[in-house]
């Protein structure tokens, strides 16, 4: 089953559980943080873990997410190994591509405007059904 680990700023947690459930929707399973990891948990084992068993990625990629260390933490937990999607909102493709804080690896995937985001619900709909 394919299984989607939502990577987000707290601040962004109402949007993120919106996708999570879009997600579910699309048949696919959810690693959300707020959610999956429970209090006493080892917080950085349990992020590990998800990404481990997780198929993709998706980043939400905000202004206050990409001042988040776990952000990069999380994208370097799936670099070169597994599908990364990062879903914009507030923040265009260009600031990323202009902010030399910025990994270059986020630089070269293909982006999505949070307002274009069924496109990849759609797709992801379709790798569900094609068995991942």
């Amino acid at each position: 089953m394919l299984k989607v680990f939502i990577s987000h700023s707290s601040q962004d947690l109402w949007i993120a559980d919106q996708i999570r459930a879009h997600i579910a929707r699309c048949g696919a399973s959810t690693f959300l943080d707020e959610t999956d990891v429970q209090h006493g948990d080892d917080f950085d084992a349990e992020i590990v873990k998800a990404a481990d068993e997780s198929t993709e990625l998706l980043v939400l990629l905000t202004p206050w997410s990409t001042q988040r260390p776990y952000i990069w933490l999380e994208m370097g937990l799936f670099w070169q190994k597994k599908r990364i999607v990062g879903v914009l909102h507030g923040i265009s493709a260009k600031d990323i591509s202009t902010d030399e804080r910025i990994p270059s690896l986020l630089k070269k995937i293909d982006l999505v405007e949070l307002n274009r985001i069924d496109t990849y619900f759609s797709q992801l709909a379709q790798r569900v059904k094609n068995g991942g």
